[in-house]
């Protein structure tokens, strides 16, 4: 399964769009990764830093390789960032929910990145680690305890 494939083989994430504020989706996204091991960098020309990392214009200009590009950007934002996902030669190109564009699928695929689309990083690392809570984190707490007088 690629999902799997692409979560057991990526140390590095480029994440496209990755805001400052915590309480974005995309700042939960970076945050969650982080903890989990992940290299996390920011792309967002609008930031200098973001989660303690340098943050970066575009793909183009992130110094290291990536193994994954993670997208929080509109949809029509999407060839232009498969086009430099092929261009930095990244495995994947992973679209968060909603994010969906037929043109820029093709083009990251035609060059070689596979493509995963209007899935949520975080939920699919949450899945296959099995940390996953209903409300998207995990309470360490038995569930089916019922809670009694105290």
């Amino acid at each position: 399964m690629t999902i799997q494939r692409v979560l057991h083989s990526t140390k590095t994430i480029a994440i496209v769009g990755l805001s400052n504020n915590e309480l974005r989706a995309s700042y939960f996204v970076g945050y969650y990764l982080k903890r989990h091991g992940y290299r996390v960098i920011p792309v967002n020309p609008r930031e200098p830093e973001i989660l303690g990392e340098t943050s970066y214009p575009s793909l183009l200009d992130v110094p290291v390789p990536v193994d994954l590009v993670n997208v929080f950007r509109a949809p029509d934002a999407l060839p232009a960032i498969a086009r430099e996902s092929v261009a930095i030669n990244t495995g994947a190109l992973w679209c968060q929910f909603g994010v969906i564009n037929e043109e820029g699928a093709r083009i990251a695929e035609d060059g070689g990145v596979a493509v995963i689309m209007d899935r949520c990083l975080k939920v699919e690392h949450a899945r296959y680690v099995g940390r996953m809570h209903w409300l998207g984190f995990n309470t360490r707490r038995i569930t089916s305890v019922r809670a009694g007088l105290q």
